[in-house]
């Protein structure tokens, strides 16, 4: 006589950058032994393999999987995943924070997942004009940036250059079917400083997973506010 089958509830979420509604579910034991090994190993592409994973196992679209991973923006994947580990282990976070006014003093602070949103600046655009008559649209990166070294000019490069959808003006267009990825690297090595600072801009405003809370040092009185973001703030 076979085991009986374990059902899973599922919930309901609006994927940040598409505005899409989607199911989801939470994770399995199993599901969290392969987080929990690529945490461990400390290795940027293996957390990010196992948190593409557990995406894809767990976000249900209906009959048919229209929710690319691989093509979501980083902090869809972040909100995504930090909804998943709320039903699945818990709505609540700890987290231990040193008062600045001190540097020494450790207190203990709590945060609801369902607090935390994806925040949108004003300011935030992907249509970048830059000369009189050419636009470039720009894409969000996706999970495999995560896997870059920030301070690595040649990773920089390439994500930014990644990043970029399509270059227009007037009469033309050049996008990833026309143009290769080491041309679209050229293309942005070869703008001049206000024109990458345009660029600059749009990494600088996009939108972030992030939450502030207020604190208190129980010794001195001293309150601060302190801000949680991106996802590695909030594996604890």
């Amino acid at each position: 006589m076979a085991l009986p089958t374990l059902e899973n509830p599922t919930y309901e979420l609006i994927v940040p950058s598409l505005n899409k509604k989607i199911k989801y579910r939470p994770f399995t034991v199993k599901e969290e032994k392969v987080l929990l090994i690529a945490l461990e190993s400390e290795d940027n592409t293996q957390i990010a393999d196992a948190i593409k994973g557990i995406i894809e196992a767990c976000v249900n679209t209906g009959s048919r999987r229209t929710l690319k991973i691989n093509e979501l923006a980083t902090f869809d994947i972040e909100y995504l995943f930090l909804n998943i580990r709320a039903r699945s282990v818990g709505e609540i976070i700890e987290l231990m924070l040193t008062c600045p006014d001190d540097n020494e003093t450790e207190i203990k602070v709590s945060i609801n997942i369902e607090d935390i949103q994806v925040q949108f600046d004003e300011e935030h655009e992907s249509t970048i004009q830059l000369t009189d008559d050419l636009w470039i649209e720009m894409g969000y990166p996706g999970i495999d940036s995560f896997t870059g070294d920030d301070d690595n000019i040649d990773d920089t490069f390439e994500i930014i250059a990644k990043s970029i959808k399509k270059i227009y003006n007037e009469e033309d267009v050049w996008d990833r079917s026309s143009a290769k990825q080491s041309e679209f690297v050229d293309f942005v090595e070869n703008m001049n400083s206000k024109q990458f600072a345009k660029i600059q801009k749009f990494f600088d405003t996009i939108p972030t997973l992030k939450h502030t809370i207020k604190a208190r040092n129980p010794k001195t009185g001293y309150e601060f506010e302190y801000t949680v973001e991106g996802l590695s703030s909030f594996f604890v």
